[in-house]
């Protein structure tokens, strides 16, 4: 009997075959979340407010500049815009999470489709129209921009929630309800912990998406940063628009920073991984 000649190729393994009770090919390893991943972003936000502080000292105010950035305005529309996002971001949550739970149920599961669909279309909407319109009913103020923001967030948060709940393996739950579970209890243990990157992503979508509609909050009386930079387009101070607008990139890239921890710390650890 002949060997057989050389091929020059490597030996197929169990595992590459797909053969029954070869071990799974090996995970690439995560990417570790090092300190200069952390720290980098804010170093940058921190630089482009020194950056922009520099160059407002240097500006040439004019008597109505200085009295639209004088007595504290510039906090308190500052504080009103993180207001804004944080209410209005809790207040979608309220509303996405319940409902996209509900269309996961039962009879509800058929209007999933039609309800969740405006998640990827809602951005085609513009906000400052819902905004006016939501003015227009309500008469304006806060209240009026709450809602406005709330009702341009939830379809995409919406869409999030449904599509986590859904992408969780049925036969688990099933096997789950056969054990005796509750339905709470096999939402709770078995079918929401495989949906928390989903819903989390939603979160942090609600909050970027709602730092910069809240700008647009002050053509329906919301107060926020959009306060500056409509007085400095309408009156053309550049300034106070630079400002306003500068606040606002930051704050929306700070919030995005700080979700995106929080997305990391909450992620439920895969064991395997971790092993």
């Amino acid at each position: 009997m002949t060997a057989p000649e050389p091929t020059g190729e490597a030996p197929e393994r169990a595992g590459d075959r797909g053969l029954p009770g070869a071990p799974p090919p090996p995970r690439p390893p995560a990417r570790p979340v090092t300190w200069q991943k952390l720290t980098f972003l804010p170093a940058v936000l921190v630089g482009v407010l020194l950056v922009t502080w520099l160059w407002f000292r240097r500006a040439d105010l004019d008597p109505v500049s200085r009295s639209v950035l004088a007595g504290g305005q510039v906090s308190g529309a500052l504080w009103r815009h993180v207001g804004l996002t944080v209410v209005s971001t809790l207040l979608v949550l309220a509303v996405a999470v319940p409902l996209g739970v509900l269309l996961t149920r039962g009879a509800f599961r058929g209007a999933a489709p039609a309800v969740a669909a405006p998640g990827g279309t809602g951005r085609v909407v513009p906000a400052i129209g819902l905004l006016a319109l939501v003015a227009v009913w309500l008469g304006g103020g806060r209240r009026a921009a709450l809602i406005g923001i709330v009702a341009y967030a939830v379809p995409p948060v919406l869409s999030h929630v449904v599509a986590g709940l859904n992408a969780g393996d049925p036969a688990a739950a099933e096997a789950a309800r056969r054990l005796g579970m509750s339905s709470w209890d096999v939402l709770v243990r078995v079918e929401l912990p495989p949906a928390v990157p989903l819903i989390l992503a939603g979160v942090r979508t609600a909050l970027v998406l709602n730092v910069g509609t809240a700008t647009l909050a002050a053509f329906a009386g919301g107060g926020g940063l959009g306060v500056l930079i409509a007085t400095g387009v309408a009156g053309r101070r550049m300034p106070v628009l630079v400002l306003g607008s500068v606040l606002t990139v930051v704050l929306a890239l700070l919030v995005d920073w700080l979700a995106s921890l929080a997305e990391l710390l909450l992620r439920p650890r895969d064991p395997e991984a971790d092993g």
